[in-house]
Order: C-alpha cells, then structure tokens, then sequence
C-alpha cells in the first residue's frame, strides 16, 4: 500500500487551489499553478511533485516547457494526452499574451468624456437606465456595470450594490450617469437625493464619488461641473 500523501491529504492552507483562492495566484509556484490545471499526477506522487519535476527537466524555464510535444510530456508517469494538451493550451495562452498590447482603459476623468464614453449606450432609449462607472485612481476605467433600469422618468437604485460593487473591483474612484429619455437635464429631486446618498456613502468608504452624469441625446448635466459634489 501507498503511503503517498494526495493533495486532498493536505492541510487545507497548503493545498493549490485553496492558497490561490486565499493568496492570490502571485503567491504560488508555477509548479503549484500547473498542479492546478492538470488536476492530479500519479500513484507515485502527487501533481505538485510531478510538475516540479517536469519543470526540472525543463530547467525551470516556462519557455523551455512550452516547447515540448505531447509525445514529450507523455513520456511522464502521470500525464496521459490530456494532461499534456492542457499543458500545451496553458503555455500557448501565456504566449498569446506576451504578444498583446495592454487594453488601453479610457480616461473619464470629466463629465465631457463620461458623457462621450456613454452617450452611444444611451442615446436611443426610451427608458431610464443607471449606470456605475468604477475607476483606478488616474480615472481609468476599470469596469462599467448597469446598476438599474426603470420607466420613464425614474429609476430605483440601492446605494449599497454601488459601494459593493466598488470595493469589488477595487475601485478608487466613482461616477455614475443616468439618462432622461424625456430630453429635459434638469435634475429631479429623486436625483438630488440620491447624489447626496452616494456621496455620504462615498466618504464612509473613503472612495472619491468623482460625479453624477444626467444623459440625453445631445447634451448632458454634471454635478460635478455645477458645484453640487
């Protein structure tokens, strides 16, 4: 009998998926992050050591390894044609990246250029939407999400799914825009309260509520730009 001890065997701090859900896949090997994707190795040891063995071959050189055929790799007790394309499929990716070009994330540093940034979205609705606009302290675009969409003249918002949403992603800076299909850019006293929410909301949080954009075909009404945050 055995006396190998599985990964499932583990402590739970020390197996790989449980220290990349806890730590980050920063804080693991790349042995440990193929352990991962091959999922097990053998009766004789487990995907860990079989990776790092594997690597060793390889002198611990990812290139090195992403070179190998799948008849190399199956050449390993423990990796069969599958494990070995998952291998090939994770190197090729890491290739494929090197290769690309940083997304460039737009700057919506202004109410101009959140309007520019939104109008196409909104500029044909006939309903209202809101929207949540989460950026990195340079006022890049981390992510933009639909928070709400409602009738015609108003739309329901929970304050709470805005911060949740912020610290999420890890966002330094806030802006959120609605638009009025009726094309008037006066605010409506729903919409100042809910500015004033966000903003209180925004201070607790220590996250910088940068503005709220009211959106219609043609024009727009910041209150940033008005004084009113």
């Amino acid at each position: 009998m055995s006396d190998k001890l599985t990964i499932n065997k583990w402590s739970e701090e020390d197996r790989p998926r449980e220290r990349l859900e806890r730590l980050g896949p920063q804080a693991l090997s790349d042995a440990e992050l193929l352990a991962i994707l091959v999922g097990s190795g053998s009766t004789k040891e487990d995907a860990v050591s079989l990776m790092k063995r594997i690597l060793g071959d390889c002198n611990n050189n990812l290139n090195t390894l992403g070179k190998l055929s799948i008849h190399d790799l199956c050449q390993y007790n423990g990796v069969g044609p599958a494990k070995a394309i998952t291998i090939m499929a994770a190197c090729e990716l890491g290739k494929r990246r090197q290769a690309e070009k940083p997304e460039e994330r737009p700057d919506l540093g202004t109410a101009t250029r959140i309007y520019n940034h939104m109008h196409p979205k909104m500029q044909d609705l006939d309903t209202e939407e809101f929207w949540l606009l989460l950026m990195n302290q340079n006022y890049r675009l981390i992510r933009e999400l639909k928070i709400a969409h409602g009738g015609i003249s108003e739309v329901a918002v929970d304050v709470r799914i805005l911060m949740k949403e912020a610290l999420l992603s890890n966002a330094t800076v806030i802006a959120v825009c609605h638009n009025h299909p009726s094309g008037s850019l006066a605010p409506s006293s729903a919409d100042n309260s809910l500015t004033q929410s966000i903003l209180q909301a925004s201070r607790v949080m220590r996250i910088k509520f940068l503005d709220h954009v009211i959106i219609t075909d043609g024009n727009y009404f910041s209150y940033h730009e008005e004084g009113k945050i």
